[in-house]
């Protein structure tokens, strides 16, 4: 290697969940640059599960055999002192942590267990603290320490099904921000990489062509120029992956200053609404100190007076304040009191380190609400028991309509000092109290179809700070847990939103002088929370700072960042040489995403980067598309081997029973292919196909299976090998997003063609590129086949197994949507849905049997539109009206009362002496 190479000779690398995925590349990389590797791996499954030492041991094997030096360890990373006495045994000293080890446990919060909950917040984030506490001490003293911690999309922006992870992931980044501030002195520099790369996490979700641009050597160089020894960056946030390379900051709006006296109300906050929410004029601080509140409570006290506005009441609606016995609580307690609300003081009445407690704190002000003419009860328990605290406004008022998640307290100290009890301490007051007021309270949310939650994160946890890296880590952890929650709490009017506020309170009035009490009065932060907490707020997912009567928004900004060819092995190299565009947040480019969709998108504009070789894309590089050219593309052939036990095992997936000998039984004599097999073979060459060099802002999470229109054009075979080859039929622009047709023509032995299929695909986001408004009339592929206005010619109902999907993903779509819970949730569905092909072949089975005497050879062809989802053990009901050799039909969920498949239509070939069973 060259002088100049990024090496790690000498160096000692730790590296979490180092058996496989992005924690294997990581492992191999740095070997292969000189370090000592100690390989953590305890084995278990994606959620968790099990432990086994074989998984390390694979790696560890790999590296020695190419010549470099690694040791395997088995051990939890929430036993991290094991995992470093490792590397010093071995090794004799820690250079470099990587903080990688990770589990998924998704679903909708409505069904998360507090089991998933602790566990990915105990080896995601007490995991990452506990391997970087051992090894700390260690790093300090040989002046030389380099640490990744791991964040994810879902962390920095919410997704839905994932509250707990994205929790978790969000207090990685606060804690790497607080560990920098402590590290510097010491040459320890902290950053968070949230890496989009392939793993076992994510391999189930995402189409081969993707995930073979989401290699984990895409991330490790960046990984890997971040913990070379000449790299100064500290304290950074990264999204890395598929060849792209970007920095997050925090940037705030200048916010609304209001007048500091008693017309500072709720009502006055919505009516300066979007001056709060006005980005033209911004800042980007980087510390709690950016910010000078007394200044600004000089501003508000010489503003002018505050504008009028109708007031905002809280009439008939109960509010949960917690930590409400003082401080900011007890303000928003008596505010939310005095404008109509029935308010739960809930306060365990404990110091500000958080032991013991005391009744008299909520007592007192539970009675200042009751002699102002208000409504309260008291609450004293522990927000960990959050059922208690939603039991108690239940019993006294019942319902509950506003949480304000406020409660909390502070073990200050210097990482080195910090105990496990300080840490454990703020996270489970601060963190896992949240999430346990939320839990108990969001199922009355839901079913009310109303909510209001204020969280309180800090300005400690967007920008750490020294001696508070559990307070940082905590409080950050709610930013992203609110950001999940807003997503999931849409489609039931839940508002989920978060305040950083600077306020006086138990935890600071001892150690500021009285001018800094004066500003940071909690009378000038109540107003905000209940503007939030009212009907009148549309505010969901938002993060605002507050204090000395000013409130302004806090959103990401992103770098346009530096892009790799996606087709080529990454160096360290070359992300130092592009490393000052990466970082770059002045030129032009920068965006302010608010989705994982975000992440993938600039992804995805990349997936087609092959360097510096030139060819003619559909794509053009301003956003349009190339109609022409996209037709014109060559998808590779692919070929699909079949036989008896496939046929009747697709019979037997959309709901054929032993009777029915024809399709399920080689030896009858009419034993024959149920004509929407056809769908079968040409569905495998679905997910090679690259969209992402056709559409503008592709996300494959967007993309939805609108149509499917299925011709016979031959009989279809018991067994054979068919060739089938796509082509895009047309591209339709609909602005909001995409509609794709692509066809499918597949031939047998002989060349003929046996059936042909076109899959009308609608990608959401991949509009405005310039298309076409409306398709072309293809016929029967197209037709609107609206049913006649008069009763069904014939009725079939068919109850479906619960085990439907289970039999029919057999047939070739694996798709976990249709079988994992988890993945099922994550897609906003309570359980597993069928496949929307398998209730086309169970409705087309009912029309080929009512009309066609379930004879093949009648069968010419079938569309439909995919409506609405069914569930596995739900009743379709296929309504049938012959029109001359075509049968209109239309399918409907019995249990739901929804149509599933609508705009269908068989076609006949017509026949002479045919009778139908009519």
């Amino acid at each position: 290697m060259a002088n100049n190479d990024i090496r790690y000779d000498g160096r000692v690398a730790i590296v979490t969940g180092a058996g496989g995925g992005l924690g294997r590349a990581y492992a191999l990389y740095f070997s292969s640059r000189g370090a000592s590797v100690v390989v953590n791996d305890l084995g278990g499954s994606a959620t968790g599960d099990g432990a086994s030492s074989k998984a390390a041991d694979v790696v560890v094997d790999e590296i020695v055999k190419n010549g470099g030096k690694a040791v395997a360890n088995y051990d939890s990373v929430t036993d991290g002192h094991k995992i470093v006495d490792t590397a010093m045994k071995a090794f004799g000293r820690v250079d470099i942590i990587i903080n990688n080890a990770g589990i998924l446990r998704d679903k909708s919060f409505s069904r998360m267990t507090d089991a998933d909950w602790d566990i990915i917040q105990a080896v995601h984030v007490k995991g990452s603290y506990a391997v970087t506490k051992a090894a700390f001490p260690i790093m300090r003293e040989q002046k030389y320490g380099r640490i990744i911690m791991t964040a994810s999309a879902a962390g920095l922006y919410g997704n839905f099904g994932q509250a707990n992870y994205s929790a978790a992931k969000m207090a990685l980044a606060s804690f790497s921000h607080s560990l920098a501030r402590e590290g510097a002195k010491y040459n320890i520099h902290s950053n968070t990489i949230a890496p989009m790369a392939a793993s076992r996490m994510t391999e189930t979700v995402m189409p081969p062509e993707i995930l073979a641009s989401l290699k984990p050597e895409f991330v490790c160089p960046v990984a890997g120029y971040l913990c070379h020894e000449n790299t100064e960056d500290n304290g950074g946030v990264y999204e890395v992956g598929g060849g792209v390379v970007s920095k997050l900051r925090w940037e705030r709006s200048e916010g609304a200053v209001f007048k500091a006296d008693d017309t500072f109300t709720p009502a006055v906050v919505g009516a300066k609404w979007d001056e709060v929410t006005d980005f033209s004029k911004v800042t980007y601080p980087s510390s709690i100190t950016d910010t000078d509140f007394v200044e600004l409570l000089e501003r508000a006290k010489a503003s002018p007076a505050n504008p009028k506005a109708d007031p905002v009441r809280f009439d008939g609606q109960v509010a949960i304040v917690t930590g409400a016995g003082g401080g900011l609580g007890r303000a928003y307690a008596l505010l939310l009191g005095k404008l109509g609300a029935s308010v739960v003081v809930n306060d365990l009445g404990a110091p500000m380190a958080g032991q013991g407690s005391d009744s008299r704190a909520a007592d007192l002000v539970v009675n200042e609400i009751v002699k102002a003419g208000g409504k309260a009860v008291a609450n004293y328990d522990s927000v960990e028991e959050g059922e208690k605290v939603v039991e108690t406004a239940l019993k006294a008022f019942g319902r509950v309509d506003i949480l304000v998640n406020n409660a909390g307290i502070l073990r200050d100290k210097s990482f080195v000092r910090m105990s496990d009890a300080d840490w454990d301490l703020v996270q489970s007051v601060h963190l896992r109290g949240t999430y346990k007021v939320i839990k108990a309270a969001w199922p009355h949310l839901n079913k009310q179809k109303y909510g209001r939650i204020v969280n309180t994160a800090s300005a400690v946890g967007l920008y750490g700070n020294f001696g508070q890296t559990n307070y940082s880590a905590a409080k950050a952890g709610i930013v992203g847990l609110s950001k999940t929650l807003a997503v999931e709490g849409a489609r039931k009017n839940i508002k989920v939103n978060v305040i950083a506020p600077n306020a006086g309170t138990r935890m600071t009035a001892t150690i500021m002088p009285p001018e800094m009490v004066e500003a940071f009065k909690p009378e000038y932060v109540a107003p905000l929370v209940a503007f939030l907490s009212s009907s009148a707020s549309e505010e969901t997912g938002g993060v605002f700072e507050v204090g000395s009567g000013w409130v302004a928004q806090v959103r990401w900004q992103r770098t346009g960042g530096a892009a790799f060819p996606a087709n080529r092995t990454l160096t360290p190299e070359q992300v130092r040489s592009k490393w000052s565009q990466a970082i770059d947040f002045e030129d032009g480019r920068a965006t302010h995403p608010t989705t994982p969709g975000d992440s993938l998108n600039d992804f995805m504009a990349n997936f087609d980067n092959g360097g510096d070789e030139e060819e003619a894309k559909p794509l053009r590089d301003d956003g349009t598309v190339d109609l022409e050219a996209a037709k014109a593309i060559k998808f590779d052939t692919t070929t699909f081997e079949f036989g008896e036990r496939e046929v009747i095992l697709y019979a037997l997936g959309v709901g054929c029973k032993r009777q029915d000998l024809r399709f399920v039984y080689e030896n009858d004599e009419n034993f024959g292919t149920l004509p929407t097999f056809g769908v079968i073979p040409s569905f495998t060459i679905m997910s090679g196909l690259p969209f992402g060099d056709i559409l503008p802002n592709f996300n494959p999470m967007m993309l939805l299976h609108g149509e499917q229109y299925l011709e016979v054009k031959k009989a279809i075979p018991t067994s054979g090998t068919l060739k089938s080859e796509a082509r895009i039929v047309e591209i339709t622009d609909k602005g909001k997003g995409a509609s794709v047709v692509v066809g499918v023509t597949s031939t047998d032995e002989t060349g003929d063609v046996v059936f042909e299929n076109e899959f009308t695909l609608f990608i959401r986001g991949s509009g405005n590129f310039g298309g076409p408004k409306k398709g072309a009339d293809r016929g029967a592929a197209t037709a609107a086949n609206v049913p006649p206005q008069r009763k069904p010619d014939a009725v079939i109902t068919e109850k479906t197994s619960e085990d439907q999907a289970a039999l029919y993903r057999l047939s070739g779509d694996y798709n976990p949507l249709h079988l994992d819970p988890q993945m099922a949730a994550v897609g906003g569905f309570d359980v597993p849905i069928l496949h929307g092909l398998c209730s086309f072949g169970i409705s087309a089975k009912h029309v080929l049997k009512t009309f066609g005497n379930n004879d093949p050879a009648s069968f010419k062809n079938v569309k439909g539109r995919f409506a609405k989802h069914v569930f596995p053990g739900e009743t379709l009901e296929t309504s049938m009206w012959k029109e001359g050799n075509k049968v209109i039909f239309s399918t409907r969920v019995i249990e739901r009362d929804v149509v599933a498949i609508s705009a269908a239509a068989v076609e006949f070939a017509a026949a002479e002496g045919r009778d139908s069973k009519l």
